[in-house]
């Protein structure tokens, strides 16, 4: 049986690329492709994949958080991270979303082939041009470097990257399918939790967690 495999990236030349070299491999089907993180959850949980292709920065719902609500409604899927990141930070909140895989968008296909067949055999693949700082800098942080993700709610990260990419309350709350109310209840308890004053800060602390990125 094939490998049903399904894309997540916001650039679709990276999508049509990896649909037509993954086509190319016996054993291995494309089954969807999604331009946004908001998409990929809703594809997975539709064509239940057996892998999802994820990037991280893409917008309405990043990669992080795709990945952890992909994981709770399909906890059979396997992950791969394939981004331009290799920042310890990105490495280390792709894995503990759950993912299984994370390599780098200038990796060769042959790869992302070994990865594909190393996550599917319930193994874990860090691309080895990261797998040192990976190592290293995830025990650092193990160890008392407090991140973001201790501090907010998965609701309220979704209401954090939504405001950092400008939209308005009415627009979060029709995405998110909340109140306006809401949202800015979510709003006020995100600058309380990080003591910080402005959508500025909040846009800044976004970029800085991996959230969104300035070039979304």
């Amino acid at each position: 049986m094939s490998i049903r495999i399904l894309l997540a990236d916001d650039h679709k030349i990276m999508r049509d690329g990896l649909r037509s070299l993954i086509s190319s491999e016996d054993g291995m089907e494309v089954v969807g492709e999604a331009e946004n993180g908001r998409i990929a959850v809703k594809l997975a949980r539709k064509l239940k994949p057996h892998l999802v292709i994820l990037d991280i920065t893409m917008p309405e719902l990043n990669g992080m958080q795709a990945a952890r609500q992909i994981l709770d409604e399909c906890p059979e899927a396997k992950i791969i991270t394939l981004s331009m990141h290799s920042d310890r930070r990105f490495v280390v909140e792709m894995f503990k979303a759950g993912v299984s895989g994370y390599l780098l968008k200038d990796c060769a296909f042959e790869e992302l082939s070994r990865a594909i067949k190393a996550v599917m055999a319930d193994q874990k693949y860090v691309s080895p041009a990261i797998a040192g700082t990976v190592i290293k800098d995830y025990v650092d942080q193990m160890v008392g470097d407090q991140v973001l993700s201790n501090e907010l709610t998965n609701r309220e990260r979704e209401v954090l990257q939504l405001i950092a990419e400008g939209m308005t309350t009415k627009r979060i709350a029709s995405s998110l399918n909340i109140s306006p109310k809401t949202v800015e209840t979510h709003r006020r308890k995100i600058m309380k939790k990080l003591n910080i004053h402005s959508i500025a800060e909040l846009t800044k602390v976004a970029i800085q967690e991996g959230l969104t990125s300035v070039d979304t």
